[in-house]
């Protein structure tokens, strides 16, 4: 690969001279340019893209943190992330904090010793003063989460309301006895979704102290240690609403194994749509959360940021209802 001072020789030019002919930004006389830009095509000159980076004080760099790598969900939101930035020449740098603050900022610091252009943060510990702190000293786009503060840097979910659309669906097919597993309820999103349990069953007149909340993880293994705790309780329902479709699915193996049929004696809702609740037997009815429309509006808006615009207020997106054959009518 031949070097800027080989090009500048062989147009009988300086190096800055070739330099000022590729940024177009200074006014070259035109047989010098004539004479460079014949140079590059004969050498096959390509700039490095460091060194590029050197000049602007940019490496043309996006730096992800996620909470965890593990899962369909970061796997949805990456691949989609990645497709939009690569299409603006950029390039996604991903660094996980695993759910605790310290690994956070840590990923936070190593992105930024990077020289990431700006972050799009998917993280659960750090504090909303944190995020709102950062986002004053770097380009920031928060992910699945709403900051106040700075609304507008934020993509997010209704999740109070696609909770509530699962509830409710339970409760208009007749079950009135209810039981819920959420995610870890110290993360909003899981919070927000157990609001919108308790906000469907208010509307019918149900107690929220009567159904049974177990708290989980989102993992499988948490629906099904969460399942097994429920039927131990001996408390009974025949509706439940889980936290994610993992949470749906361990519910469901527990359930089978118990001797349960689903729908007929146990009707369940999951959330998120993932590929697993299409191909669970029964289908796992669920909430959809478009994750891809919420990936690619968050690079846009850091993009838009990058470039200098200024941004509109953010909206959350909607969820929908997905049914499919996991909830029936109560039993009379």
């Amino acid at each position: 690969m031949p070097t800027i001072r080989e090009v500048a020789a062989r147009a009988g030019v300086s190096p800055a001279t070739v330099s000022r002919v590729m940024k177009g930004e200074v006014p070259v006389n035109a047989s010098t340019r004539a004479r460079v830009e014949a140079a590059i095509e004969a050498m096959g000159y390509a700039p490095n893209a460091f060194a590029r980076s050197l000049a602007s004080n940019r490496l043309g760099g996006v730096g992800l943190v996620i909470s965890h790598l593990a899962g369909p969900f970061m796997g949805r939101v990456m691949m989609t992330l990645e497709a939009t930035l690569r299409r603006a020449n950029m390039s996604l740098l991903v660094a996980s904090g695993g759910g605790e603050v310290e690994r956070e900022r840590d990923a936070v610091d190593f992105l930024c010793g990077r020289r990431c252009d700006g972050l799009i943060v998917h993280a659960d510990a750090l504090s909303d003063a944190t995020l709102s702190a950062l986002a004053k000293t770097t380009p920031l786009i928060v992910f699945n989460r709403r900051v106040p503060e700075i609304d507008a840097h934020c993509i997010y979910l209704d999740n109070e309301y696609g909770s509530y659309l699962a509830t409710r669906h339970l409760l208009d097919q007749g079950h009135r006895n209810m039981a819920c597993l959420t995610g870890p309820l110290r993360q909003q999103d899981a919070a927000d979704r157990l609001a919108g349990f308790h906000r469907a069953l208010r509307e019918w007149g149900i107690d929220a102290d009567e159904p049974a909340i177990i708290e989980g993880d989102f993992s499988e293994g948490s629906g099904e240690r969460g399942m097994a705790e429920l039927l131990a309780h001996e408390r009974p329902f025949t509706g439940l609403v889980a936290g994610n479709d993992d949470m749906a699915l361990g519910a469901m193996s527990v359930l089978r194994a118990r001797g349960y049929s689903v729908p007929r004696d146990m009707s369940l809702v999951g959330y998120d749509n993932e590929a697993c609740a299409r191909h669970a037997v029964p289908g796992l009815t669920t909430v959809h959360a478009p994750l891809e429309e919420m990936a690619q509006a968050a690079a846009e808006r850091l993009l838009k940021l990058l470039a200098g615009a200024s941004l509109p207020p953010s909206l959350p997106f909607t969820p929908t209802l997905i049914e499919r054959g996991t909830v029936g009518p109560a039993k009379a």
